[in-house]
Parts: C-alpha cells; structure tokens; sequence
C-alpha cells in the first residue's frame, strides 16, 4: 500500500477545498489559537451567544457532513465516485430530558432507514450515552445497587438500545455502538452482547467497540471470542485507540484505582496490531471495522487479509478514517480495491460544537497529526501548481 498518493487522497477536492483545508490545519497547529478559541466556543454555547457564522465556514466545514442528514447526500455522491463509503453519526451530545433522549432516539432511527436505502451508507452509528443518563451508567458499570427509580432509569437505556438493534436487524443495516469512560464501559459491554445474543444469529449485526488503550481489551476480546463461540453468535468488533487518555488518568489518580490506559503509545500501537492479527485469525466469527488514523495499522490488516486470503471486498473487513482526516489513507485503500467508510458526523452547529472541540484538541496535541496533514496537502497545492504552470510554459 501506497499512502503517499496525495493525488488519489484529494481528487475530490477542487483548489479552493484544498487551500482551505491547509489554512485551517495551520490554524489547528497553533495550541495557543486552539485553546482560546475553545475556551471561548464553550463560555459562547453557555450564554447562547451565536458561532454558527464563525464555526460553519471554518473547523465545521472541515470535519462535519452537514446540520442535517440530507444535507451529507452530496458529499455521499462524490465520494462514493471514489470508492469511498459513509457512515453518518449524529453527533448531537446526550440529552437530560426524556424528550430530548427520544429526538436523539428518532433521529438515530432515521439514519438506520437512511442507510438501509443507500449502498453508499454500510452502517449506522450510535453513543450510548446519548440514550441512557451517565450517572445511571456509571453505577451500572461500577455493580452498584440502584434505586428504584434509577432501576427504572437503566431499563429505559436498554430498551432504547434494542430498539436501534431491532431496526438495524429489520434493515439488514449492521450498527456500531461507540465506546465510552472506562466507568460506562462496563455495564455497555453488558448490554451491547445482549444485542449479539438477540441480532447476530446470523451474521455481525451489532458492533461492540473496543478502545486499544486500556490494558483489558486484548484479554476482553479473547474472552468475547470464546464466549459467542460457546453461544454460537458471531461479533462485529470497531476497533480505535482510545479517545478519554487524560480524562482517564485523573479519574483513576484521583478514585485510587490502576490506571486503566497503557504505560505508552507503542503499548497500545502493540495491542491495537495484536487484536487485528486475533480477529483476522478468526474471521469466521469476528467482523472487523478498523477505525484509525495509523498508517502501520491499515497496512498490517491489509497484509494479514492478504496472507489469510481474505479478499479486498469481503465485507467482514473495513477500514475508516474520520471525515476530514487522513484522506491519504482512505483514498488510496479504496483506489486499491478495500472497503472503506468515512466516519462523518452531522448535527445543528452548536450541539456539534463539543464534537468539533474534541477534534481540534485532538488533532493539536496527537504527536505528528496535524504537520502530516498540512505535509500531505501542501505536497498536493504544489503538484497541481507544478501541471499549471507546465501547461502555461507550453502555452
């Protein structure tokens, strides 16, 4: 595999996109811009003061599908002109309020139906915590009692989670349920094989997720092999590194408890691999969706497919990058032949403005993140000068 090809990585972007991606890295590069305009993002969504006309020609056009699902369509069009896949996740934070939690719940819904009608959607998408309140999960996942009203409470998240692995099954739509804290994950976990047991009889309909980062999760994934095999269901398994590293660590230092994340990032690099290499081991159970931006990680499963004889469009095996990243690898894998999906959120400006935070801190302090993607699209602005102004020599 080849993802130096920045030609293949940005064919679907004109001069103008390609430009503009590049300021805006540039912007994200500066911890200092990142940080203030941060600061001052959350203290605008406090008073309700309006962003939309600063945020929606900016960091949200770089990373966010659209306010609407509709709106996604044509970016669904013209990557799908490509070979490129997208799976929509409406990244609208977790309500309080039981309406609120059913507006999530619908519109969640819609994306399963949506996908059920378009070969270019392959899955649907869903954070646990936006249909169960934390509090709840968190007691769950820690085996505390709960009140009877908070009992009622957690009933309520599982019957809301069946709910979207009903529709996912009905549609023939498989559908990954995100990962959470370490303090959810728990009782997640509890709850997402209960879907396996009901949905995935047949095939992987329901998609844990498992984040690389913590120490448990190769020895949790051996686990979740012997036990669908005991019960004869079959596992779809997102796997990423992990999103919460810091949040983690304070929680564990502050509680008293082990910390639950590797010691380094080549401990996680070597777990990440190792449960790559387990579940192409044992594909006849275990569907892969291999969501990361780790240009070794691609390579390896695609060279343990290779050495399998798994074919490039077996549909047990796809690799994802997020919507606005890491376009040198999504492109040039679907120019190959592999499967590929976009993971690209969509929502109302201000509900995704946490989202768009989350990414742009993210992409600030990931050791070599961002100066990769300006090195990309940079070498791109300058090939595509380099054929003009061959072609006005010539002239």
């Amino acid at each position: 595999m080849n993802f130096e090809n920045t030609e293949i990585a940005f064919a679907y972007k004109n001069d103008a996109e390609l430009k503009n991606a590049y300021l805006l890295y540039k912007m994200i590069g500066n911890s200092f811009l990142v940080k203030t305009g941060g600061a001052l993002a959350k203290t605008a969504v406090g008073i309700n003061f309006p962003v939309g006309w600063a945020v929606k020609p900016t960091i949200y056009k770089l990373f966010v599908g659209g306010e609407t699902m509709e709106s996604c369509n044509k970016i669904i069009e013209n990557f799908a002109k490509h070979n490129v896949k997208i799976v929509l996740d409406y990244s609208v934070e977790g309500g309080k309020t039981d309406a609120q939690i059913q507006a999530a719940l619908d519109e969640t819904l819609r994306t399963i139906d949506n996908a059920a009608n378009n070969s270019n959607i392959p899955f649907a998408v869903f954070k646990p915590t936006a249909f169960g309140l934390p509090e709840i999960l968190e007691k769950k996942g820690e085996g505390k009692t709960l009140t009877e009203i908070e009992q009622k409470e957690a009933e309520k998240f599982e019957i809301r989670v069946k709910q979207l692995c009903q529709r996912a099954y009905e549609k023939n739509v498989p559908i990954m349920i995100d990962a959470e804290d370490y303090v959810y994950q728990a009782y997640v976990d509890e709850v997402v094989y209960k879907m396996m047991l009901l949905y995935n009889k047949e095939k992987a309909i329901v998609y844990n997720t498992l984040q690389m980062y913590r120490k448990d999760r190769l020895e949790f994934l051996n686990k979740l092999y012997q036990q669908a095999t005991a019960d004869n269901i079959f596992v779809g398994i997102k796997f990423v590194r992990g999103a919460y590293m810091e949040r983690e660590r304070a929680r564990a230092a502050k509680l008293g408890y082990p910390d639950p994340i590797h010691p380094n990032k080549q401990a996680t690099d070597d777990a990440y691999n190792a449960a790559l290499k387990f579940s192409i081991e044992h594909i006849d159970r275990i569907s892969i969706f291999n969501a990361t931006h780790n240009e070794y990680s691609c390579q390896y499963m695609s060279q343990l497919m290779q050495e399998k004889g798994i074919t490039k469009t077996d549909s047990r095996c796809y690799f994802s990058q997020l919507y606005g990243m890491s376009d040198n690898i999504s492109f040039n894998l679907a120019k190959e032949g592999y499967n590929v999906a976009k993971y690209t959120p969509y929502g109302p400006i201000k509900h995704v403005l946490p989202y768009l935070i989350r990414r742009t801190e993210e992409n600030t302090s990931v050791a070599g993140q961002t100066p990769r993607q300006l090195q990309l699209l940079k070498k791109e602005i300058d090939r595509r000068k380099s054929i003009k102004n061959k072609f006005l020599t010539k002239q």
